[in-house]
Parts: C-alpha cells; structure tokens; sequence
C-alpha cells in the first residue's frame, strides 16, 4: 500500500462517508457485486435479508439513484451501482491493508515506509538507521529512493515520500514543510586514478575549465554552487558536460576516463574506504573549498508520520544527536 494510494483511497472513503454512507453500506454493495443475490449478500453480512433490503434503500436515498434491479434470478447493479461497487471495494481493501499494517507494527512484525535522500545522508544516516530499525522490527518494508533535493522536495508534497534528507528548493514555499536541519555540506572534486592533475599539489579553479566533467542535473544546489565558485574567480565555466544524476554513472565516468566530479567529502571517503574502489578514483587536491547550504530531515507541514515511518525517523534523530551528520551530496 503506497503512501500516495493511500492518500487517495483516504479522499475516496472521505468523500463516501461525508455523504452519510457507512462502512456497513460499502461492505454491502461489494458483496452484492460479488454474489448478484441479496439473500447470498445478507447471509455473507450475517444479517437478514430485510435488514439487507433496508440497506439497499438506505443507500439509493442517500446517494439519489438506483443501484440495483430486481432480476429473475436475484439483482443487477446498474452502472451507478458497479461505480460504487468498485470505489468501496478499494477503499475496504487499502483499509484491511491499513489494520494489517498497524496490527504488524503492535506486535513488532512490520509496517512500511518511504522515503527520499540525498546522496551522503542516505550513507551516513538513513542506512545506519535502517539497518537498526530492521533488526527490531524485521518485516518492516522500507523504500528508500536517491535522488537530488528538487526531485525529493516535490515527491514529499505529493505524498510519495514520507520523510526526506534533503534541502526544499528556493522555488519552493518554505511554509509547505518542517524541517530540522542537520549538517553543513563540505565537498570535493574526483577523479581517477592516473589523472594529470593529481601531479600538482593544489589545484587551481583555473585549470578545471578544459577538462570534461561529471554534474548533477542543472539546478542543483552543489551544481550552483561550483559553477558561482568559477563565476567568482573569473574563471571561464567547464563546457564539456555530462549531466547525470546517477551516482554510479558518475563513478564509471570518473574512473574511464579524464573527467572530473564534485562529491560530498563523505561519499568520497565511502568510495575510497568501503566500496572497493581504493586506488581507481582519487579526490583532486584544490587550493579552494566548497561548501554548501546546509540540509535537513524534511516532512510536510500538517501531515502525520505512519508508526513505522515515525521509528525510521526518530532513529535518524537519534544518529543525528550522538553522531556527527554527514554532508549532503545533491
């Protein structure tokens, strides 16, 4: 059950029960729909067929048309009849999902959850906090997507996420969401092994221009933020361009070829240490440094955080308060 099903089906029941109609009608006009008979209907129901027949009325009254004729052999819906049929029938079963879920979490068994990240938070801190979280709770179903803030922002106000680790964007309404921030961004250039550059022992923005590189999509903020740090040196802006957000497109660049990258010092440190990939990609050494707008764990304003999204989150708090955060990477 995805968060943004959800959300919809929610509206849907909403919509139903505003209009006066109860659950008792939704289960009776799914059954009605499966067994064509009001006697099969009022016996699978437990009730009796009058008390089925009520119902039925109770319904047309409410909503103020047919739902259903009399037949030779038991009932039709009429096409008012199967809309409804078919609305209550998904709204019951994202709610038999819903009881599944918290009934799981009660008992320690499971739950789901989304949520967004940035590059080097999603290392540093959802990780960690995920591989907690699951040790407790194992059936926990998590989801967890990588991508770049202005993605992540946009995919939390529309319910696809959670939680994110990320920045809300400037073209964003800072009062659609809640935020506690977490750390400063300290980044770096890559490359790979062999590159020309690393002969030198620090770098110039100067020299970077003439070499191909690696960036996030245009827009990003550590994209803005290494393209204002050549504005500012009146250096001339790198042309030769492959805009990629894929981490591991970035890295297969890197280490074929004389491309250059900037990463979060923390995913840098994670590639050289704990990926395997010692020796084939090297951080440049530059007189410069580049820091950037801090980030946070995100959520939107007014909107209640599943049980099993709120362990999740309150385990990253945890990491943040006895921990050193990382520096985002998007």
């Amino acid at each position: 059950m995805t968060i943004d099903r959800l959300s919809e089906q929610e509206t849907e029941g909403e919509s139903l029960l505003r209009g006066g109609l109860k659950l008792s009608h939704m289960r009776l006009i799914v059954v009605l729909d499966d067994h064509a008979k009001v006697s099969a209907a009022a016996q699978v129901l437990n009730i009796s067929q009058p008390a089925a027949s009520r119902m039925i009325a109770e319904m047309e009254d409410i909503l103020g048309v047919k739902l259903c004729e009399r037949m030779p052999r038991g009932i039709a819906l009429t096409p008012a009849g199967q809309a409804l049929a078919r609305r209550a029938r998904t709204v019951l079963l994202e709610m038999r999902e819903a009881d599944r879920e918290i009934s799981d979490l009660k008992s320690g068994k499971g739950g789901r959850v989304f949520i967004g990240s940035v590059t080097a938070p999603a290392i540093d801190l959802a990780v960690p906090a995920i591989r907690l979280v699951r040790e407790r709770h194992p059936r926990i179903e998590i989801n967890i997507e990588v991508d770049n803030s202005n993605v992540l922002a946009r995919e939390l106000l529309a319910s696809r996420h959670d939680f994110i680790l990320a920045r809300i964007p400037d073209d964003l309404n800072p009062r659609l969401f809640e935020s506690r921030m977490v750390g400063i961004e300290k980044a770096c250039l890559i490359v790979r092994r062999g590159h020309p550059l690393l002969a030198r022992r620090a770098v110039p923005i100067e020299s970077l221009a003439a070499y191909d590189w690696v960036f996030q999509p245009s827009g990003t903020l550590l994209r803005r933020t290494i393209e204002a740090l050549f504005l500012a040196r009146n250096a001339a802006l790198p042309e030769r361009i492959l805009n990629t957000s894929s981490l591991l497109l970035t890295l297969v660049m890197v280490a074929q070829s004389e491309a250059i990258a900037p990463v979060s010092v923390e995913v840098a440190t994670f590639i050289k240490d704990e990926a395997g990939l010692s020796g084939a990609i090297e951080m440049l050494p530059i007189d410069f440094e580049i820091t950037v707008q801090p980030y946070s764990l995100i959520t939107a304003r007014n909107r209640a955080l599943s049980p099993a999204a709120r362990m999740l989150y309150a385990e990253i708090e945890r990491s943040m308060r006895h921990g050193t955060p990382a520096s985002a990477s998007r």
